[in-house]
């Protein structure tokens, strides 16, 4: 027998180790176990699915088992790893339909295991009728139970991005929605004003927002079912349905039990190769630790975008090749309701955490010159170093076509670039496409002034 290469978790991190993996060793004998029932798939497009915006599970998904198989990958669906031992150099499965048990050896092992939905500690949150959506199964089960009835009044615990989605998701399907989050404003990655604008799209859409006011329990009728949420203030939200939408936590339990190290944030340590520091043992996606590259801190960011880059590393270096994740600067970007939102780098809140003196500048114009029909309003905030000038942050916030701007702003950052130099830069101009001052210059030109005006005063 060959060298062997297991991977536990078929998503976006271990499709995407076990692909390049294969591809530059042929002759790689690679093993998938995943216990759900689809491989490689976008859990990000799950809300769009249960809205009905996308009509086809199939759609969400980028590469099958079937796939996998015609590269020669051997996937193993509806298996779960249920331990690693490390000695050995073994993997102890379960086939969660039939209940056969073996063990499987490994020379490397990629550990891509995602995240798992947050559940707090209150009473009832295991009653039927609540669900967490975090995996593909998650998302057909919840649309099942939408579509069986009767459910007329849906409460979402947690104004995070995923829950606005899910919220908006219920609204389209003409149910009655509430939200409640413990922040004062949703989206509590986003500065307060932003987040502000965030709440009144959500609530003209006719969903109801229940802030500053966090979770204090699910009641649950005589039939063992969630009946209403019950928040720390003492008001009762009657449901149907509950879906906790209040993030996740990397899925790391297995790697605790063999040992594998942890990180501070709570996920699996890794370096910039994807290297647990155990020999052979690789680890990627949404259970792993990143490096910020402007805080330094150890994070972990539940992304797509990052899974796939992290699987890609890790299956170039088992296959021989030399990669290196270089870290993330937390850009992230959602629609909610019809205002797009944006943001890239640190908040205020988070620039101050990390020690840095700064200077925030906001500007309002808009999408297209403003004489162009269906010119859309924008706010792009910017946030740069005092004295340096350096862009450490920035959010944007507005209609149709205004969100994608943050990219440009994310290549600024992660180039480390000055709001001096972002302001002077040689983007396009049309009317259809925007006003002759882009609203990123505007913003830039707006923190520079910001800049120098803290400067002549020190």
């Amino acid at each position: 027998m060959g060298q062997r290469l297991v991977v536990i978790g078929g998503d976006a991190a271990g499709g995407s180790a076990a692909s390049q993996a294969r591809k530059r060793q042929p002759d790689l004998d690679v093993v998938i176990f995943e216990r759900g029932r689809s491989t490689s798939y976008s859990a990000c497009g799950i809300p769009y699915w249960i809205s009905g915006t996308v009509d086809d599970e199939a759609a969400l998904v980028a590469r099958t088992p079937e796939q996998h198989r015609a590269a020669g990958i051997d996937v193993r669906m509806r298996t779960e790893v249920v331990g690693i031992d490390l000695d050995r150099r073994t993997v102890a499965w379960r086939d969660l339909d039939s209940g056969a048990e073996g063990r499987e050896p490994f020379d490397d092992l990629v550990y891509a295991t995602g995240s798992v939905p947050m559940r707090p500690p209150v009473p009832g949150i295991d009653a039927d009728g609540v669900f967490g959506v975090q995996v593909l199964d998650d998302g057909a089960t919840l649309r099942a139970e939408l579509a069986r009835g009767p459910v007329r009044r849906v409460v979402v615990v947690g104004g995070g991005y995923i829950g606005l989605e899910i919220a908006e998701a219920c609204r389209i399907r003409g149910l009655d929605v509430t939200v409640v989050d413990r922040s004062a404003t949703p989206v509590g990655t986003f500065d307060p004003d932003v987040g502000a604008q965030i709440a009144e799209a959500v609530r003209g859409e006719g969903i109801d927002l229940v802030l500053s006011d966090g979770v204090a329990a699910i009641a649950v009728g005589t039939d063992g079912r969630a009946r209403a949420v019950v928040t720390a203030s003492g008001r009762e939200l009657p449901a149907d349905l509950v879906v906790l939408g209040l993030g996740v936590r990397p899925n790391v339990a297995l790697a605790r039990e063999a040992g594998i190290p942890l990180g501070t944030s709570g996920g699996v340590a890794v370096d910039a190769r994807m290297r647990t520091g155990v020999e052979g043992v690789w680890a990627a996606g949404d259970c792993v630790e990143s490096v910020h590259r402007l805080s330094g801190q150890r994070v972990v960011v539940a992304l797509g975008t990052h899974a796939n880059k992290q699987g890609r590393v890790a299956g170039i270096n088992i296959g021989g090749g030399y990669a290196t994740f270089p870290g993330v600067i937390g850009t992230a970007i959602t629609r909610v309701c019809d205002l797009e939102a944006a943001r890239t780098g640190l908040s205020s809140a988070e620039a101050e955490a990390a020690g840095y003196s700064f200077v925030r500048a906001a500007v309002d114009s808009t999408t297209k010159a403003g004489y162009f029909p269906g010119a859309a309003p924008i706010r792009v905030t910017m946030i740069a170093e005092r004295r340096s000038g350096r862009l450490l942050g920035a959010q944007i916030v507005g209609r149709e076509a205004a969100a994608k701007r943050i990219d440009a702003l994310a290549i600024c950052i992660w180039n480390e670039m000055t709001v001096d130099e972002i302001l002077s830069l040689d983007l396009s101009y049309a009317p259809p496409f925007a006003p002759v001052w882009d609203p990123v210059l505007i913003a830039a030109r707006k923190a520079f002034e910001a800049v120098e005006a803290d400067v002549r005063s020190l």
